[in-house]
């Protein structure tokens, strides 16, 4: 359970739902309590319920128990198949059923005595296979509500009884009683049975209810796999000894080893050792990352390399890997709008359709047809007014479509957003850290006349190696020479004594003169934007180094991939127009907003929507934040600040920009999904219900293909797992 300041947010587990009527019904009884807001979720079968903080939740509990249903605090280290005793109840049922539809298909293998062979046969598949309908039926009626299985349970009771009657009352239990089987409704005598109605109905929709777990549960795989990625047990390092314990029992602090093959146990900073690390599983990134001592790293990531030491930064529910879950988790329990009008409409669609069955029974009575061709049309009706679909369109396609999100390092924080993408017709990017590194690196070198570059780098990076500066990093090399007399010279640069001599590393104030071919080296760099450094020593300028944060060598491919999408990109940066202008022409960026205070970001996102356009903002520093939320849809990049992934709509685990443009697609791809599934749900009843009331289904063949509508859509949204 988590709190904020008064109000309190738990997630119940919810038994007992059988369509989307029942999940209306738990959330309609929540949501009337005072101050609590609560959302039910049917693929899920979990409610999330923020309520006020004095509210016991105990209470909660009860509520949903006096409609009828179960409700507990959920376990999520359980992983229970709750397949299996569908699957019991399916395949009984299909062994005792094929026989009865057989024989009521095939008139030639219907020998005497067939009917009451087939009644007990049908039997225990309306009294035990059936059962979870009936009983869903009864506690429903108790409530005064009705649901899909109250269709279920009268429709087939009905079809059992009136057979039972004509059975024992009536003449169908004579010997040598023979009767066809009909795709529409066309039997005139009162002798009729149904039992391969009531006995196929049930099995078709077992079969249904089985597949459709099968596939919510493959639909959840994703996140269940999520959860799963941590290590379970840590050597950590106690009084330089290596003790092993369960992972959950590490705290901030904590030093602990993690061997080449291992699971790094929680996010921490790397304090002995160098390796790569395979952040694949947590971030799609496919090729290693090098780390050494200082770099941070995730938990759930492999290493892949050497022996490391961590401290540990960040346990439990703060690391990357759970925030993540939480995440998923979360936007997978929302409910997208176009789900509300599917919801409402499930909502009144089960008496909608009992009293359209009594009004087909009626109207078949009164133009004169058979009370058995006027009973087997409402109950065609019945059972094949499904609002499963209905209620599975959205949040399946959602448990997917999140779900391979997260397994390529795309967050995607609710259903609302996927709808922004739709919209959105302009992308603002801010330029450091998202279109280039962050990070200065060493771009150009001119040399003086008679000057040799393998020496001028060598001893200018020796004498870096003593700086902290961020240029001083771009250019520093490791074991390059042996340097004394170290000092930095503030705001200009540094001076030391490299192998005897003396040089010198900074601005050009720090030289009486440059020669002419450097003078003019260092004025181009300077109309580039970028930072010139002038090397030299003995006295002398030897050569100009040419400094500047580089282009991601995968930005000009997403700005391609945004294009392809139908954006119009926007470069937003506070650097000078002329490095804006370089950046943008290196990643094919036409249209460029420079030298923009942090302040100012927001201004220039409200310009833009003011212009028409709908917005979204792809950042990842802390100034980005207030942009990020102003605009339409605000993708973070997972390598910035907490600040600013909080503040997007979209968070991205790892910093390649084409990731953006992924998250787009899939975001797309997952909202043409639901629409697709409810466009076919819809269709479903508008064009089936009108077939069952004029006697064109055979109430069997109705069972079939409300059982299928509900599969389609589950099957249609597990499409979704191959997105690439």
């Amino acid at each position: 359970m988590t709190a904020t300041a008064d109000r309190d947010r738990l997630e119940l587990a919810i038994g007992g739902m059988t369509c989307a009527s029942c999940a209306m019904r738990v959330e309609k009884k929540l949501n009337k309590l005072d101050g609590v807001t609560a959302t039910v979720n049917y693929a899920t079968e979990k409610a999330n319920v923020t309520f006020p903080a004095g509210v016991d939740p105990q209470r909660l509990v009860e509520t949903v128990e006096a409609a009828g249903y179960t409700a507990a605090l959920p376990q999520p280290e359980r992983d229970e198949d709750l397949t299996r005793p569908l699957r019991r109840r399916l395949v009984v049922s299909a062994v005792l059923a094929v026989p009865v539809v057989v024989l009521a298909m095939v008139p030639a293998w219907q020998f005497d005595y067939w009917q009451w062979v087939s009644l007990a046969l049908t039997t225990p598949v309306i009294a035990w296979a059936a059962w979870p309908f009936h009983k869903a039926a009864w506690t429903n009626l108790r409530h005064g509500a009705a649901t899909m299985d109250t269709l279920i349970s009268v429709g087939t009771l009905a079809a059992f009884l009136w057979s039972l009657y004509a059975l024992v009352l009536g003449n169908a239990g004579m010997i040598g009683m023979r009767h066809p089987f009909e795709l529409t409704i066309e039997r005139s005598t009162g002798d009729a049975i149904y039992f391969e109605v009531a006995a196929g109905v049930i099995t078709f929709l077992l079969a249904g209810r089985y597949f459709e777990a099968r596939s919510k549960r493959r639909a959840g795989a994703a996140l269940r796999a999520l959860l799963e990625l941590g290590a379970k047990d840590v050597a950590v390092l106690r009084d330089g000894a290596e003790v092993r314990i369960p992972a959950d029992q590490l705290v901030v602090g904590d030093r602990f080893v993690v061997r080449p093959g291992e699971k790094i146990a929680t996010d921490g900073v790397v304090e002995e050792g160098a390796s790569a690390v395979d952040a694949s599983m947590l971030t799609g990134e496919s090729v290693p990352v090098e780390v050494a001592p200082g770099d941070a790293v995730a938990g759930a990531t492999v290493n892949a390399g050497g022996r490391l030491v961590v401290r540990a930064t960040r346990v439990g529910k703060d690391t990357q890997l759970a925030q993540m879950a939480q995440l998923v988790e979360a936007a997978q329990t929302g409910k997208a709008q176009v789900q509300r009008l599917a919801d409402r409409v499930a909502g009144v669609f089960v008496p909608i359709v009992l009293v359209l069955a009594l009004g087909t029974l009626a109207v078949w009575s009164i133009v004169g047809g058979s009370p058995s061709a006027a009973f087997t049309a409402g109950v065609a009706v019945l059972i094949i007014a499904c609002p499963c679909a209905l209620g599975l369109a959205t949040p399946t396609a959602l448990l997917v479509g999140t779900g391979r999100g997260a397994q390529l390092g795309i967050l995607i924080k609710g259903p609302e957003v996927l709808e922004s993408t739709r919209r959105i017709d302009t992308i603002v990017l801010d330029k450091t850290g998202t279109v280039t590194t962050g990070r200065m690196s060493l771009v150009g070198v001119r040399l003086a006349p008679g000057e040799d570059r393998a020496e001028v780098l060598r001893l200018a990076g020796a004498l870096e190696r003593g700086s902290e500066h961020p240029i001083a990093k771009a250019i520093a090399t490791p074991d390059a020479g042996e340097v004394t007399e170290f000092v930095n010279v503030e705001g200009l640069g540094v001076r030391g004594s490299v192998d005897g001599r003396s040089v010198v590393v900074g601005r050009a104030a720090l030289f009486d003169e440059l020669p002419p071919e450097l003078a003019e080296a260092k004025a181009d760099a300077e109309k580039l934007g970028r930072t010139a450094i002038v090397v030299g020593w003995d006295g002398a300028a030897r050569a100009v180094l040419e400094v500047a944060d580089t282009v991601k060598p995968t930005s000009a491919e997403a700005i391609r991939r945004f294009t392809a999408l139908g954006l119009r990109p926007v470069l937003l940066t506070g650097d000078n127009e002329a490095v804006a202008r370089e950046v943008a022409r290196a990643v094919g960026i036409d249209e460029v907003v420079a030298e923009v205070l942090p302040a100012g970001k927001v201004d220039v996102v409200k310009r833009l929507q003011d212009e028409g356009r709908r917005v979204a903002m792809v950042g990842d520093g802390v100034n980005d934040a207030a942009a990020l939320a102003q605009a339409d849809l605000g993708l973070a990049m997972g390598t910035g600040t907490d600040v600013a992934i909080e503040a997007g709509d979209l968070a991205l685990v790892r910093g390649d920009l084409r990731v953006a443009a992924d998250a787009i697609r899939l975001s797309r791809r997952t909202l043409a999904t639901i629409k697709g599934n409810l466009w076919w749900a819809f269709a479903y009843n508008v064009a089936a219900l009108p077939l069952a009331a004029a006697g064109l289904l055979n109430p069997m063949i109705a069972g079939a293909a409300m059982a299928f509508s509900s599969v389609f859509v589950v099957s249609n949204s597990l499409r979704l797992r191959r997105f690439s």
